[in-house]
């Protein structure tokens, strides 16, 4: 898998083209607390987003739960595909 990732995601008639490296994602986690998550959101979009779509792009974040639908769209997209599967326990415990 490559460090930085392109990924593009269209809202409305605008594309926009995002570089997304795991360090990105990173910092995007490790800022995220109870009582922040939209500017650590904010700051990995505005990061990553091509430099002459930021504009547009900002214009777009005034609404904080576009800011979060944009996120988790581009997360959705830069996520590997693993299938991941729970093992069930039982509940019983052994003698």
């Amino acid at each position: 898998m490559t460090d930085k990732r392109e990924i593009t995601l269209t809202v409305g008639e605008k594309e926009f083209t995002f570089a997304v490296t795991p360090q990105d994602v990173t910092k995007y986690f490790n800022g995220m607390t109870a009582n922040n998550k939209v500017a650590p959101t904010h700051n990995l979009l505005s990061n990553t987003v091509q430099a002459d779509q930021r504009a547009d792009l900002r214009t777009l974040m005034s609404n904080p739960v576009m800011t979060m639908q944009l996120a988790g769209a581009l997360l959705e997209e830069y996520a590997p595909d693993v299938e991941i599967i729970v093992k069930k326990h039982s509940s019983t415990l052994s003698a």
